[in-house]
């Protein structure tokens, strides 16, 4: 049986943040892109994370933890390079849980909302907040080509849009799947 699998898109290069936020510290010591990497991975038997050639550092953490990378070689080109890979890496699965590096306060239940809906059949579903659509993304195998052809920033974006009414909405009660940190100071937030 095909899974869904997860892709943590970690091979960004903080320009906002002023330092690599994928390895800064949250308040237990865990760096950022680690503990999102775990939190999807604790929800989706087979998890990629997607990285930059020089990411040596974080390679070998998100080894130590037994998790699967990519290198993205074209990562400095944008997001839509990285979730391509991530896609090449898995073609064959079921769907793919879509989540971002700099967003380690997804609580389990957004994720297995997102999952749910994609083990149900959606093509489409993402995470609302009170209005407001969030991470993680799920995309069912229906759009392979559509997320093997993404170049540039936009990531899933244009996918999304142009199928709104295949989107499956997951209504969550949870503020983390609308927080993605860009700068320092939104750790202590």
């Amino acid at each position: 049986m095909k899974q869904i699998v997860g892709i943590l898109l970690a091979a960004g290069s903080s320009r906002r943040f002023g330092s690599d936020k994928r390895l800064h510290p949250l308040p237990d010591g865990t760096p950022m892109a680690l503990a999102s990497a775990c939190r999807l991975a604790a929800v989706c038997a087979r998890t990629i994370v997607v990285i930059r050639p020089d990411d040596t550092v974080l390679a070998s953490l998100l080894a130590a933890e037994g998790l699967e990378t990519v290198v993205c070689n074209e990562a400095e080109q944008g997001m839509g390079h990285s979730l391509s890979a991530g896609v090449a890496a898995s073609v064959d699965a079921a769907g793919w849980l879509v989540a971002l590096a700099d967003m380690p306060y997804i609580q389990p239940d957004s994720y297995h909302a997102v999952l749910d809906a994609l083990q149900g059949g959606a093509s489409m579903a993402r995470p609302d907040v009170g209005g407001q659509m969030g991470h993680p993304v799920g995309f069912g195998a229906r759009h392979v080509r559509q997320l093997l052809a993404l170049t540039g920033d936009q990531g899933g974006r244009s996918i999304l849009e142009a199928d709104q009414a295949g989107l499956v909405v997951c209504p969550v009660e949870d503020p983390g799947v609308l927080k993605d940190v860009d700068r320092a100071a939104q750790l202590a937030v």
